[in-house]
C-alpha cells in the first residue's frame, strides 16, 4: 500500500481493504471543518462498494456527503470548492485491481502537513449522523465559461480507456463546438490499459489519421494523451499546449515540476513569462503555485496541466478543450515545432520502496563527483548541460525509482538514460 500526498493506493482486497478504507475516511473526517464532503469515483470494479463505506464513515461522523456518482477526477475537485472537501475513489493510472482514496481540502489534495493526520489514528467527537445527497456538477457549464466556442467544427477522436471521463469530456467538447467520435467507451472489452501515457494507443493512433486530433484518458479523468495524425506525443507535450493557451490569454507567472522538458520553460521566457521548479507530484505544483501566486503550469510527465483559476489538480479535460480551441492557431504548431528539438526519456526500475532512499543517497554521491550543476529539490537532478538533464527519484505511488531524462541530442539522452538504469540496477543489487 502506498500513502502519499498523491492518495492512498494498494491492490484492493489484498493490502487495501475496507478496513483501511474506514479508518482513513474517519482520520480524514478531523479535517473536515465545513461538515460537507462530496464523494466520486471512477469506474474500477471496486468503486462502489468503496464509495459506499466512506460515505457511510463520514455521516457517522456527522458530516453531509453529497455524492456525485461516477465522475472524473476533476470533477470531484471542481465541487469540492464549493463543499469544502472531496475524496475521489481512484488510483488513477494504475491497474485495475488497484484502487485507492484522493482527499481534497478546500478545493486542493493534501499537503505533507496534513497527510500524516489521515494516516495516523484521530479521535472523533460525534454530535450527529450526516445527511448523503446525490448531486449533479456544474463542471460543463463553468468549463464553457473560460473557453467559449470553438470555430469549424474540429473532428476529434476521444479514447476513453473505460473511464469516468466519458460523458463530461464529450459533452464539454460537443458543447464548444466540435465533432465527437469515441472509441473504448466501457471499461469492458476496452482495447487498452488505464494508463494512456504507457501505452502504445495504436487504435486512437489509427483512427487519427482522419482526424484533427485524438484524444486519450486515464481512468480518472486527470490525465490527458494527444495523439496528432497518428503520432503519441509525449506528456510534455500535453503540458507545452496548455502552456500555450495561458500565454495566450495573458498568464506570465507558471509553475513547473522539476521532471517537466526545458524547452516547456525556455518557451515560456522567450514570451516574457516566469518560471518557478518544483517536486514532482500534483499536490507539490499546487502547494508551489498557492505560494507563489502563479496563473498556471503542471508536471510533465503526468501529461498534467493545472490551471488554478479553475481547478486546483490536473485537468485532462478542461485541457483537452483548451487545446481544441486553438487547433487553428499557429501557436499550436509553434510549440510542436519547438518541442520536436528535445528527446524526453523515461525510464523506470522496479525497487522495492524500503530501499529506495539508500539507493538514492549512493546515486546522490556519484553524481556530486561528476556534476558540477546538481538539484536534490526531488530526488536528484543532474544539470549535463543547458539541454541536457537527467533526474532520478522515488516514486510516490509505485515500487519503482523514476529516471528521468532530456537533450536536444537523441543518442545523448539514450546513453545517460541508459548508463542511469544500469547504475540504479547496480545499487539494487548491493542493497539487498
Amino acid at each position: 500500500m502506498k500513502k502519499t500526498i498523491s492518495g492512498i493506493r494498494g491492490i484492493f482486497g489484498k493490502d487495501l481493504g475496507l478496513k483501511d478504507v474506514i479508518e482513513f475516511t474517519n482520520n480524514f473526517s478531523s479535517l473536515i471543518k465545513s461538515k460537507k464532503c462530496v464523494v466520486g469515483r471512477d469506474t474500477r470494479p471496486s468503486g462502489k462498494m468503496i464509495q459506499e463505506t466512506i460515505s457511510a464513515v463520514l455521516m457517522k461522523n456527522g458530516i453531509d456527503v453529497f455524492d456525485l456518482g461516477i465522475v472524473p477526477t476533476p470533477v470531484v475537485f471542481r465541487e469540492a470548492r464549493k463543499y469544502g472537501a472531496g475524496i475521489v475513489v481512484s488510483s488513477s493510472h494504475n491497474p485495475i485491481e488497484w484502487n485507492g482514496m484522493k482527499f481534497i481540502l478546500d478545493g486542493r489534495g493534501i499537503n505533507e502537513k496534513e497527510l500524516p493526520q489521515i494516516i495516523n489514528q484521530q479521535k472523533i467527537f460525534q454530535s450527529r449522523i450526516g445527511k448523503i445527497k446525490k448531486i449533479k456538477s456544474t463542471y460543463i457549464e463553468d468549463a464553457r465559461k473560460i473557453i467559449g466556442n470553438v470555430e469549424n467544427s474540429p473532428k476529434i477522436v476521444i479514447d476513453n480507456g473505460g473511464g469516468a471521463a466519458k460523458d463530461f469530456a464529450v459533452n464539454l467538447l460537443k458543447s464548444i463546438g466540435c465533432d465527437i467520435e469515441i472509441i473504448n467507451e466501457e471499461l469492458a472489452n476496452c482495447s487498452r490499459g488505464p494508463d494512456p501515457t504507457s501505452n502504445e494507443l495504436i487504435q486512437l493512433s489509427n483512427i487519427s489519421n482522419n482526424k484533427d486530433i485524438g484524444f486519450a484518458f486515464d481512468l480518472d479523468g486527470d490525465r490527458l494523451v494527444v495523439v496528432i495524425k497518428g503520432k503519441k506525443q509525449t506528456p510534455d507535450v500535453t503540458l507545452g499546449l496548455g502552456i500555450v493557451k495561458s500565454l495566450e490569454l495573458g498568464y506570465k507567472k507558471f509553475v513547473l515540476s522539476i521532471d517537466t522538458s526545458v524547452s516547456i520553460e525556455k518557451f515560456i521566457k522567450e514570451k516574457g513569462g516566469i518560471v518557478v521548479r518544483s517536486k514532482v507530484g500534483e499536490a507539490n505544483v499546487i502547494e508551489e503555485m498557492i505560494k507563489n501566486n502563479s496563473q498556471a503550469g503542471g508536471e510533465g510527465s503526468s501529461a498534467g496541466f493545472i490551471l488554478p483559476e479553475f481547478n486546483y489538480c490536473r485537468e485532462g479535460i478542461l485541457t483537452s478543450a483548451l487545446i481544441s480551441s486553438m487547433l487553428e492557431n499557429s501557436k499550436f504548431s509553434e510549440i510542436l515545432n519547438y518541442m520536436k528539438s528535445y528527446f524526453q526519456i523515461r525510464e523506470k526500475v522496479e525497487v522495492d520502496s524500503k530501499y529506495h532512499d539508500k539507493i538514492i543517497e549512493n546515486i546522490k554521491n556519484n553524481l556530486i563527483k561528476k556534476y558540477s550543476d546538481v538539484d536534490m529539490l526531488d530526488g536528484i537532478k543532474a544539470i549535463i548541460d543547458e539541454d541536457t538533464w537527467i533526474l532520478i527519484r522515488k516514486s510516490n505511488t509505485e515500487d519503482i525509482i523514476r529516471i528521468s531524462g532530456e537533450s536536444n541530442n537523441k543518442e545523448k539522452c539514450k546513453i545517460i538514460i541508459s548508463n542511469m538504469v544500469e547504475m540504479v540496477k547496480e545499487n539494487y543489487d548491493k542493497v539487498r
